[in-house]
Order: C-alpha cells, then structure tokens, then sequence
C-alpha cells in the first residue's frame, strides 16, 4: 500500500486529560505531555503517512462504534486499571484485526507484573536479583531473604512507589515500606535482593531474530538526587538530577548481551527497553522491562540512547512502524 494512502491512528493517554478528572501528578506519571503526542504525530506524517488522533481506550471504543478503521495504529496507551491495562487497547484491536506498534496483548500482561516476568527470566536462567512478591501484609512474616532488600510495587512504571525509603535494611523498615506500598497502590510489592552495582537501561530495537541492542545507558545519579535508584522524582526531575552516560566497556556490553536475551524470550516487538543493574560482582541482572517505552524526543530513555547512538527520531519511528508493517505483510 502507497505510503500516502496509509492511515495511522494514534492511541495515548494524555496526562492533562486525566489531571482534569482529579488524579495526582503521580497517579498519572506514565501517562504522556501533549507535546510528546505532537512530536510523534509530526514526525509519523514527516515520513509519509497520515495521521488520526484517537486518544484513550474509551475514545477507541467509540471511534470503532462509530464504524472508524486504520490501516495501522500506533500504540503508546498505557491504560489505567488493573494488571491488563497496558493491554486493553492491543486486545481490542486484535477484536477487530487492526494492526499495531508494539508487543501484543500477551506479552504486555505479562510483562506489566514484574514478580510473574522475572519468575519466567529466572527459569530462563537469566541473571536477576533473588525476589519474593507479598500479596498483603500477612506475608510480610515469611520474608527470610538478608538484608538489604529493594521494594517496590509490583505492576507501576516511571519510578512510581521508589523513593530512599525502598532500600530496606532492617525488619522495622521492610514492615513500614511495605504497608506503606500496598497501602497506597493497592496491588502486591514486589521484594528483591538490593544490588550495589552500575545502573543500566538498554535500548532494544525490532522483533524477533531481527531485534537488536542499540547500547547501554548508565545512569548516574547527581549527589542531589536521592540515591539507591532511579526513583520517580530522579525520572520527573532528570534534567538536575541525573546524568546519562553511553556506556561502552565491557560490563555495557554484557547487559546489552542480557536485554537481547530477555527481549527475545519474552517475545516482545518493534521496540522498547530493558533496565539492569549489575551485583557486586559487576554482573549485570535483569531487573524489568518496558515493551512500551516512553517516546518524548528529548526527555524519554529511549530517544536518549539512539540519539547517543546516531539514531534520528525520525529514524526511530520508522523503524518502529516498519517493523510493525512487516507483521502485517507476513
């Protein structure tokens, strides 16, 4: 089909859109700023297609009712609710057979619940922090893993949940961290083994056997940023707290080494990225992964690698389409 023919809906969830309706700053913090929707849209029109903004899952469901189609729609929504939620809109399009960006509904459920990814990693022998998931404070009693311990909440993205109090040292912090995380998201926390090594996020780019490693960013955390992780107020407030490196040596080249591996086990697509973080003994281990990554062009990881890289914006959504497209026409 001719490029100028081809009509590419966009879904997203619009921060603004969701601060209208009352949710904190937080509580929408994965969600997207109008100008990322206005780079993509730009950029996806720059390379030759057209565009048509649709907005959110419940816009979809009414675009559709309405009897609207696309020849492909580019997907970043992450929806709001539940452990399916960033794979709301790929399940419904399959419904109507529309092609997408992205990993499939599947892969995107899967890979929301960090405890149920990383047990597949694990049994995959692939190098992560030992875990354990608490479903409710009751569990907190059979913890019996050594201190130092990471928590977190086991299905939120941007750093959500992480903050200096994550990094647990003793019994009265493991107990009030973790009552405190399942409190407030009211899902279950995810437990690990506190690594002390270099913080790594790889960028991944294609699907399958294509797929491969743009390069490892490390990220350095400035002396004002609090410290122990990459947490949400590092993520909101980068530009003064945390520095990016392209890492090159060889400890980068074996967590670029590891992200491939798991990418392609899980069978994730187009593009994405995978967060690592090496233990004492400088091993890199796989800590999450992001098949959904955020596409601001100058403040998202994902653009930062390839532009460390010498990969274009522009050169990234091609490539994300293109990869996209070929599903279409196998």
């Amino acid at each position: 089909m001719a490029l100028k023919k081809l009509k590419v809906g966009i879904t997203y969830d619009l921060r603004d859109d969701y601060l209208k309706e009352g949710y904190s700053p937080e509580e929408i913090a994965e969600f997207d700023f109008p100008s990322t929707i206005d780079a993509l849209e730009k950029t996806i029109q720059d390379i030759g297609y057209q565009t048509d903004r649709i907005g959110n899952i419940k816009s979809l469901v009414r675009r559709l009712a309405a009897g609207d189609r696309w020849n492909l729609v580019f997907n970043i929504a992450e929806g709001m609710y539940g452990f399916g939620r960033e794979a709301q809109v790929p399940a419904l399009l399959d419904a109507y057979k529309i092609p997408y960006t992205f990993s499939d509904a599947l892969a995107l459920s899967l890979t929301l619940h960090k405890g149920i990814t990383k047990h597949i990693v694990r049994d995959l022998c692939i190098s992560t922090p030992d875990f354990c998931v608490l479903e409710s404070a009751a569990d907190l009693p059979k913890v019996k893993m050594p201190y130092p311990l990471f928590a977190k909440p086991v299905a939120e993205g941007t750093g959500k949940g992480i903050n200096p109090a994550s990094k647990i040292n003793s019994r009265q912090e493991l107990d009030k961290t973790c009552r405190d995380l399942l409190k407030t998201f009211k899902q279950p926390v995810l437990l690990e083994t506190y690594l002390p090594g270099r913080e790594f996020t790889v960028g991944i780019l294609g699907s399958g056997a294509e797929a491969r490693a743009l390069g490892a960013m490390e990220i350095l955390l400035n002396p004002n940023a609090e410290q122990h992780a990459y947490s949400y107020e590092n993520k909101e407030r980068c530009e003064e707290l945390v520095q990016y490196k392209l890492a090159t040596d060889k400890e980068a080249r074996r967590a670029m080494e590891t992200a491939l591996k798991v990418w392609q086990a899980l069978n994730l697509k187009d593009a994405g990225r995978v967060d690592l973080r090496s233990d004492a003994a400088g091993v890199p281990n796989f800590m999450e992964v992001n098949p959904l990554a955020g596409l601001h062009p100058v403040h998202s990881d994902l653009p930062i690698i390839c532009t460390k890289v010498g990969i274009s914006y522009q050169e990234l959504i091609s490539s994300i389409i293109a990869s996209a497209l070929k599903r279409v026409n196998e």
